[in-house]
């Protein structure tokens, strides 16, 4: 689609650029009252009370912004529908999974597996797999 290169430099520069921005306002945007109890001493402090539902669909939110963006940051990079298709299926895939693994984390465990909680809920709110899946698709894109 990008047959420019410098086009296609901007583009992705601008999908990185909501990326940030989805991370730098994140406390005005998303109901996370995990955001500051993670930035203090969580060690010695307990869950914070959390509306379960308004938490949950703005984890799904969130998700979603990062994914679409991260989704259309691969295929300006490889300009390739079917590593789309099959990126979109996997952050589907990882979500389900892990909201499943946030709700029993948070349901039904104790509170010694906080940093379990810390990485599961990272991977929901951060776009982590984006950091894998370019590697990942270059290498794929070289082998083959």
């Amino acid at each position: 689609m990008f047959q420019n290169k410098n086009v296609k430099i901007l583009v992705v520069l601008f999908l990185i650029g909501l990326l940030i921005a989805v991370r730098a306002f994140e406390g005005i945007l998303f109901y996370d009252p995990f955001m500051d109890y993670f930035k203090a001493e969580y060690a010695n402090l307990s869950y914070p009370q959390l509306d379960s539902i308004l938490f949950y669909l703005n984890l799904i939110f969130r998700y979603t912004l990062n994914s679409i963006i991260s989704v259309l940051i691969l295929y300006v990079i490889f300009d390739d529908i079917a590593m789309v298709k099959f990126s979109g299926s996997l952050l589907l895939m990882f979500l389900i999974v892990l909201l499943f693994s946030m709700f029993l984390l948070l349901n039904y465990s104790d509170e010694s597996q906080k940093m379990i909680l810390f990485y599961v809920r990272r991977f929901l709110i951060q776009p982590i797999f984006l950091l894998l899946f370019i590697p990942a698709f270059f290498y794929q894109k070289k082998t083959a």
